[in-house]
């Protein structure tokens, strides 16, 4: 039987052609498939020689480079289970992940192996090893194991990446993605978002998140695409690059401060043939906004950590501003009720997935893997969402996120939008707070474009827009909106910033 690792897929779509190029970092010298492949034959080796075996952890806190890249790769190569973490964490967080998952190795910048030494030591890794940005650093050993010439003959539901959700109350969960989920994702998105030979992609993205190391990567790889390796997003760097580019993805945040730059036009994203937004909702004033500023309509899809991704936006078809398009060839959705019934088309409800992408659980959490799932196997994402007839997914925000007022549902995307739409507004949130009479008060906290706003006045322009109930009780006014790694805004954070929004009226 043949074998289902994910390396394996990879490597069968690289280039045959001698010094194809693969990586082509900022700093360094470009790095070919075929030196790729080396290269991840020499880290496996390393890691076997290490005693680390297949279905073992390694945790990897590294700065993006190409090193980081051909670790992944390596523990796909050796069957080990690749757990990467957010180079921002301090050790304190890290420490919390090393007793969750357990790993047999930890892998991190060469700076904080001191800070990180006895932390390791207490949960039971027996190896601490360092790689930098420039691919130095004791991981590398010293070329004494044996490459591992061959790929591990991986299982489909062979587990090869835990990444844990960044959720931002309680435990983190480690979701447990198999090789097969990760293979038929990425083979559904190279199809479906249309890819070229000899496409160029250019990377911005953090290689700890699933939009990076997965969407963006593996898609590249199974292309065969050179790949424009950048060790962060910086918008002047993004935009300097743009013309030697096909594909570029990346999250809204990137697209309002390329709309900044501007050197931004039709001219220099002449050679783009797509981009792609998703991590977080992208307003359809930035779909209108750069499609005018560069001739390229925004491909806006949606996934999350345990699932990868669900639906996207047709390459060939109508983008439609605000909707995240249609399911993934191979993946169900639903829309449910409170009661877990199907709703009609056209009615908000939690939407559900089941497929080949869903992941295979929540690491070392058996309850909490039974509460995600239904009995069928659909998994419930706690997004709401309402479907058009035609299948096409429009989300209106998160179930825990939805405010009631004086029993009364409030959708804090439909409000958003609302004020988003107004003049002077940049962007807005909007959040539930304790209220006296009405249980939870609507509130919203707005960035203003340009002069500053008054709350009446937002009040008075909403007036014809929304129900009464459904409009902001009060309207804050911030310079920015608290936001994570990957551009989602933190709303719990402005949960507790106006907790005591409506204090005054107890």
């Amino acid at each position: 039987m043949a074998s289902s690792n994910l390396y394996a897929l990879l490597r069968s779509r690289f280039p045959r052609e001698p010094g194809a190029l693969c990586l082509l970092p900022e700093a360094g010298d470009p790095l070919s498939y075929a030196e790729l492949d080396l290269q991840t034959a020499r880290l496996a080796g390393r890691l076997r020689g290490l005693g680390v075996r297949p279905g073992e952890r390694v945790l990897a806190q590294v700065p993006k480079s190409p090193a980081a890249v051909i670790l992944y790769l390596a523990c796909l190569r050796a069957g080990s289970v690749y757990v990467p973490l957010n180079d921002a964490y301090t050790d304190e967080e890290v420490r919390a992940f090393l007793v969750d998952a357990e790993p047999r190795m930890l892998v991190c910048d060469p700076a904080r192996v001191p800070g990180l030494s006895a932390a390791a030591r207490a949960a039971g890794v027996d190896h601490l090893l360092g790689l930098d940005a420039d691919g130095r650093g004791s991981f590398w050993g010293e070329g004494s194991d044996a490459p591992l010439e061959d790929v591990h003959e991986s299982a489909e539901g062979d587990v090869a990446a835990l990444l844990y959700t960044s959720g931002t109350t309680g435990r983190p969960k480690g979701a447990m993605l198999t090789h097969a989920n990760l293979a038929s994702n990425a083979l559904s998105l190279h199809a479906l978002w249309g890819f070229e030979a000899g496409e160029r992609v250019l990377h911005a993205l953090p290689l700890y998140h699933a939009h990076g190391l997965f969407v963006a990567l593996h898609t590249a790889l199974l292309n065969g695409s050179s790949i424009r390796l950048l060790p962060r997003f910086d918008a002047a760097q993004v935009v300097a690059r743009l013309p030697e580019a096909a594909v570029f993805m990346g999250v809204p945040t990137h697209y309002t401060r390329l709309l900044e730059r501007p050197e931004l036009d039709r001219a220099c994203c002449r050679s783009l043939r797509v981009c792609v937004s998703g991590s977080a909702p992208l307003l359809a004033r930035t779909h209108a906004e750069f499609e005018a500023r560069t001739g390229q309509r925004i491909l806006e899809r949606y996934g999350m950590t345990e699932t990868g991704m669900i639906t996207s936006n047709p390459w060939r078809g109508d983008r439609v501003p605000g909707t995240v398009g249609y399911a993934l060839p191979g993946v169900e959705v639903r829309v449910v009720g409170e009661s877990g019934a199907p709703l009609p088309d056209g009615e908000v409800g939690v939407l559900e997935v089941r497929g080949p992408n869903v992941c295979a659980g929540y690491w070392g959490m058996p309850e909490r893997t039974r509460q995600e799932f239904r009995e069928d196997g659909f998994f419930v994402t706690g997004d709401l969402a309402r479907r058009a007839a035609d299948g096409r997914i429009r989300l209106v925000g998160r179930a825990r996120d939805l405010v009631i007022s004086g029993g009364l549902n409030v959708h804090p995307a439909e409000v958003e939008r609302a004020l988003d739409a107004l003049p002077g507004v940049r962007e807005s949130a909007v959040i539930g707070a304790p209220h006296p009479d009405f249980g939870e008060g609507v509130v919203a906290v707005v960035v203003p474009a340009g002069a500053p706003l008054g709350e009446a006045e937002l009040r008075d322009a909403l007036s014809g827009r929304l129900a009464s109930f459904k409009q902001p009780k009060r309207i804050f006014f911030q310079e920015a909106l608290p936001r994570n790694a990957m551009g989602k805004v933190r709303k719990e954070d402005l949960r507790g910033l106006y907790a005591d929004a409506f204090e005054s009226e107890q």
